[in-house]
């Protein structure tokens, strides 16, 4: 635990570094997504399903590239397979970052693990792993549509919470 915690603190403590910022620039109301997958074949599946939904797409090399990519950005959606630049699935920095933010913040983007261990879509892994949908890499081919239902079910779901936090200005 205290590892992960270093590597954060690490990268929340760097210097700033203009080339750490994912984007020069996004317009407003474009929709943004990380990708932590070290496997080539699946990123390009992941990759092409969120430019074809229309994602501006930035991918990590590694759990520190990847938390210096959101101490700028706040991404719409982030996919982490969970032994993404770990030995230990259980112990992945940057879903350990997810789960400590704020639940302002968190809120705020949409978290998918990737995993051989759960079942695609299982509400109650999601929840025990801090993140908003589970998909099984067996079920990657069906990535897109798979993403589409449960984005949509998150944005139905929490529709109240963000007009709230539109309302009180802290979104």
């Amino acid at each position: 635990m205290e590892e992960r915690k270093t590597l954060a603190k690490d990268v929340a403590a760097a210097d700033y570094n203009a080339s750490d910022m994912p984007f020069d620039f996004v317009e407003e109301g474009a929709q943004t997504a990380l990708i932590c997958e070290a496997d080539e074949s699946v990123r390009e599946k992941i990759v092409a399903a969120m430019t074809a939904a229309g994602y501006r797409i930035s991918e990590a090399a590694n759990a520190r590239d990847a938390l210096k990519k959101t101490r700028f950005h706040v991404y719409d959606v982030v996919i982490v397979n969970e032994r993404f630049d770990t030995d230990n699935p259980d112990g992945n920095d940057i879903l350990a970052y997810y789960e400590a933010l704020p639940m302002t913040t968190r809120r705020r983007s949409f978290v998918i693990l990737l995993t051989d261990r759960r079942r695609s879509s299982d509400n109650m892994a999601a929840f025990n792993k801090s993140v908003n949908l589970v998909v099984n890499l067996k079920n990657i081919d069906d990535f897109p549509a798979i993403f589409k239902r449960a984005f949509a079910d998150n944005a139905a779901f929490y529709h109240v919470f963000r007009e709230t936090l539109k309302k009180m200005g802290k979104a």
